[in-house]
């Protein structure tokens, strides 16, 4: 028994700091998980844009969790474990219900059966990347991110209700179409980019700060249609990555 448990109160106080966790990481994630119950309600009330918006709120505070965890040295498994709860909820739940609110609930069985396939695509996505931590390329996602793919449900709802595209015929199926591709590229093998080889300390070409100026102004112009442009071209980008890596596979030499 060492000292420190001789003392009084000492295994109390040995055990709750063993029971504490750090405050300024998981205030983010507990803000990203607050953003997507707010989508939930949102979508009840109907209100799919404020719910759409907070979906993309969301993905803000839950890029951000993970990178104040490894400035302040505060990471931790109950961090981990946190922020995987709060991504079921915020880019698995609230994408599938805003969009099966807004479009699908018409299409009857058939609109809650994908609705239901892209929320369990997105568990099954979360936990093989938990379980492929470590084990994978970390320039490469395998399968969309949950991220990504909450982005496209959620900036096509965003995007019509922006510029009146709802009222437009047959648009219940195009919501489809993006909630069961959202869905299942998440549990696909194609390989996306992780953006983790970007490093804002090395120095870079005079234009990328230009671009970087030109997108700023996109954005704040016009912030759906820059948004859900950017999220279909990625998610497209691992479908195009692995054709033009199989076109470029060398053949077999036929004897």
């Amino acid at each position: 028994m060492t000292i420190p448990d001789m003392l009084p109160g000492g295994r109390e106080k040995r055990s709750l700091r063993r029971q504490g966790i750090y405050l300024l990481p998981n205030s983010f994630t507990l803000a990203a998980l607050f953003a997507g119950f707010y989508a939930v309600v949102q979508a009840m009330n109907h209100n799919f844009e404020y719910g759409a918006m907070a979906i993309f709120i969301a993905m803000i505070l839950d890029g951000m969790d993970g990178r104040v965890a490894r400035l302040t040295h505060s990471q931790s498994a109950f961090g981990a474990e946190f922020d995987s709860l709060s991504d079921m909820v915020s880019f698995g739940v609230a994408p599938a219900l805003v969009i099966y609110e807004w479009q699908l609930r018409g299409l009857g069985k058939l609109g809650w059966m994908v609705a239901f396939i892209y929320c369990a695509s997105a568990a099954l996505r979360l936990a093989r990347f938990n379980t492929m931590i470590g084990v994978v390329d970390k320039r490469w996602f395998i399968g969309l991110p949950s991220p990504a793919a909450a982005a496209l449900v959620a900036g096509l709802v965003w995007i019509c209700l922006e510029y009146g595209y709802d009222t437009l015929p047959h648009m219940n199926w195009l919501a489809l179409a993006f909630t069961a591709f959202a869905g299942l590229s998440m549990v696909t093998n194609v390989r996306f980019w992780s953006f983790k080889e970007i490093h804002l300390r090395r120095k870079v070409p005079f234009f990328v700060l230009m671009l970087l100026v030109l997108g700023f102004l996109l954005l704040v112009a016009s912030p759906p249609l820059v948004l859900f442009g950017f999220f279909v071209c990625y998610g497209l980008s691992g479908y195009v990555g692995a054709l033009w890596r199989r076109h470029k596979r060398p053949r077999a030499v036929q004897s």
